[in-house]
């Protein structure tokens, strides 16, 4: 791990020395850089399939939309009727479950019998959950509420419930399929159980083919969707509150992105133990002033809250929305809570 990360900041340093000296230039030559390789993959992924004259919708969307809805009905609403369950295992109740024996286990995915994961249930939940919880519920919100309207939080709502049941089947997937080797460490996520579960159908060659795919897509969106766009999020935020163009790190997005990623890497690479021991201590801290801060803005602002419901109801079913009428904001609210929830992407299920 400390080689990958070593050759990474050399590759880094390497494109920062072959840039221009002013570190203003510097933000949009790296902005280019990947703009020129990543464009034409990302106007593939986000193609829209027309609507109405005005508004599109990605094809992408769509399948994760009815994805979700498919394995809520499926489940019967398993989202809703189970939600005490989740935290009863999260609590532990039925951790003595892990140290029966291994029976209903497939034997060509698990190598060893272990009571004992790498994680516990909490540290996997905080662990997912530092990815999940974020600027995409932030930022985010803020982006689909002033192109979509206050209507967009009604679908952003319902979206993030379905989403629910997507999380569910891929956690329950990387359980299920994961590998543990003789040296107790567990390996599971999207790419073991695409290829043992498609195998199990008889899609042998097809499974390997989309677990490599998955793999090589997750380094690709751990740079895009997962750093880079927190990172650069999080720039602005402080560049704005050290003296916007008067602060020193003005122009030096790459300087502040290179110590964020200094930092990361720190807890990563002691694997998985080390950051869910980072995560467990941080997350709940993090939940609860964001809950305490949602809770503060509504007491302040306390005489408007009808007024916001009001907004939010007649602005999700109106016609005349901000951007395309009624599509323009379901659309809105379907990109919010898909970025946001991280549901159908794969992620969750490498922590579980």
């Amino acid at each position: 791990m400390i080689k990958v990360v070593t050759l990474c900041l050399s590759v880094l340093f390497y494109i920062l020395g072959t840039l221009q000296a002013n570190a203003q230039t510097v933000d949009e030559k790296i902005n280019q850089f990947f703009n020129d390789s990543t464009g034409w993959f990302v106007n593939a992924i986000f193609a829209q399939i027309p609507i109405t004259e005005n508004v599109g919708i990605p094809w992408v969307l769509i399948v994760l939309l009815i994805g979700a809805i498919y394995f809520t009905i499926y489940f019967k609403f398993i989202n809703i009727t189970e939600f005490l369950t989740s935290i009863r295992i999260i609590r532990g109740n039925y951790d003595h479950l892990d140290k029966q024996s291994h029976q209903h286990d497939i034997p060509e995915t698990i190598k060893i019998e272990g009571a004992q994961g790498e994680v516990s249930h909490f540290q996997a939940l905080t662990a997912a959950l530092s990815a999940t919880v974020g600027l995409g519920n932030i930022a985010g919100v803020a982006i689909a509420l002033s192109i979509g309207g206050a209507g967009a939080t009604f679908w952003m709502i319902l979206v993030g419930l379905l989403g629910m049941s997507s999380k569910f089947v891929e956690c329950t997937l990387g359980v299920k399929y994961r590998e543990v080797s003789k040296d107790g460490i567990v390996f599971g996520g999207p790419m073991y159980y695409l290829r043992n579960g498609l195998k199990e159908l008889g899609y042998s060659k097809f499974g390997k083919i989309m677990s490599v795919l998955f793999a090589v897509m997750c380094i690709g969106g751990s740079f895009g969707g997962g750093n880079m766009f927190q990172a650069n999020q999080a720039f602005q935020l402080f560049e704005h509150v050290t003296g916007g163009k008067e602060s020193f790190f003005y122009g030096k997005g790459w300087l502040f992105g290179l110590i964020m990623a200094v930092g990361v890497g720190i807890v990563i690479i002691g694997g998985i133990k080390k950051i869910a021991q980072v995560t467990e201590k941080i997350v709940p801290t993090m939940v609860l002033v964001y809950i305490l801060s949602v809770i503060s803005i509504l007491v302040i602002n306390y005489e408007l809250i009808p007024t916001a419901f009001s907004a939010i109801l007649n602005g999700a079913f109106s016609p005349e929305g901000v951007v395309g009428g009624f599509v323009g904001v379901l659309i809105q609210g379907f990109r919010r809570a898909a970025f946001s929830n991280e549901a159908g992407i794969g992620s969750a299920s490498i922590a579980h």
